[in-house]
């Protein structure tokens, strides 16, 4: 028996040795991606700028030609105004591997000695859309897209993946020819959870483009693709969160002389609340992280103007991602980086809300 008790010893102790250096492992991979993404992401969020007047000619290698027409069209009288660097310049001022030609490092000698380079907040990141210059390219249109997308897809996948749910959960018939639809229901909506997301793109390009003759790159069209993609998803997790109420719950309402429709709407889903929040949060960050469905309904379209409505082309966040990606300089790097942390902070943001909005509904409960 002492033996027995000796090789179950050792058999527990490398078993936490095991969980433990899993766990020591992901929480290494995790601090690693997220400390490079912040380190590299957070030098786009300042840019240089360079004060010129209108009468001065400059050269458009070390400042940005667009912002200076643009600064000389609103001053066509003259003065001095602040223009964007170009992404050499502002890679080569924060010190990285960017080659200029010696009369541009004498240029550059120069107007750091005379004080006309200053570096400040990029506000071009968030307010201008995207453009073929990293210097001018920024977020808007990606993420006021998102935002319409996913509004719209909470908007139908949500009461429409509850209500499937709560039908399914107390409703539903579980004998006969109605019991065998139910459970072919069942199966299916637990198929489609785990499907690729990239079928639900097809889908969306077979019926909303070629079959309805929507416009493609349009933000409807997007989110009607994210509330499939969602759907599953939240009706898995909502009828987890309804099966999770005791019986003896229900059943006590039932004695008391409550129908059950007002057992389900007045006592099991209130306290299944909380669960179907998760679920439901769960299921807007998978939209919000999804790229491959919107790649095939024509999101990857380069997008100079932010939307104004959802008839409108437009794209998001993590298919700008996507396309910043190609960069090949170290700007376009950054500008990813910037682009991921945002898309985190919003993700971060959702969970942060839904885990209030829980815990407040735990308190009511």
């Amino acid at each position: 028996m002492s033996r027995t008790l000796a090789r179950r010893k050792r058999a527990e102790t490398r078993f936490r040795f095991a969980g433990r250096a899993a766990i020591a492992l992901a929480l290494f991979a995790l601090v690693w991606i997220v400390g490079s993404v912040l380190i590299t992401g957070t030098g786009a969020l300042t840019h240089h700028r360079v004060a010129v007047s209108t009468a001065t000619t400059v050269d458009v290698a070390l400042v940005s030609e667009n912002d200076l027409l643009a600064q000389r069209r609103v001053s066509p009288q003259g003065g001095q105004f602040d223009v964007l660097a170009t992404a050499r310049l502002d890679q080569y001022l924060k010190g990285r591997n960017v080659a200029l030609s010696e009369v541009e490092r004498l240029t550059v000698a120069r107007w750091r000695d005379e004080g006309r380079i200053s570096r400040g907040f990029n506000t071009t990141l968030f307010t201008r859309p995207d453009s073929r210059d990293a210097e001018r390219a920024g977020l808007k249109t990606a993420l006021i897209g998102s935002v319409f997308m996913l509004a719209l897809a909470a908007a139908l996948a949500l009461p429409l993946g509850i209500a499937t749910a709560v039908y399914l959960d107390s409703f539903a018939p579980r004998a006969g020819w109605g019991g065998r639809i139910t459970r072919v229901l069942e199966v299916n909506i637990n198929n489609l959870a785990a499907v690729p997301s990239i079928v639900f793109g097809l889908l969306g390009l077979a019926v909303f483009i070629n079959l309805v003759g929507l416009a493609r790159s349009i933000a409807l069209v997007g989110g009607l693709v994210l509330a499939l993609r969602m759907f599953p998803t939240v009706v898995i997790a909502s009828r987890a969160a309804l099966e999770s109420v005791p019986r003896r719950i229900t059943d006590g309402a039932l004695c008391l002389g409550a129908s059950p429709v007002q057992v389900v709407f007045g006592t099991k889903l209130p306290l299944a609340g909380p669960g179907i929040l998760t679920g439901s949060i769960l299921g807007l960050a998978q939209a919000l992280g999804e790229t491959a469905p919107l790649l095939l309904i024509g999101m990857i379209a380069f997008m100079t103007e932010a939307p104004a409505s959802l008839a409108d082309p437009t794209t998001s966040l993590p298919v700008q991602v996507f396309l910043w990606s190609d960069g090949a300089d170290s700007a376009w790097s950054e500008r990813t980086a910037a682009a991921i942390i945002v898309l985190l902070g919003l993700l971060l943001l959702i969970n942060g809300a839904a885990t209030a909005l829980r815990a407040r509904l735990d308190r009511r409960r």
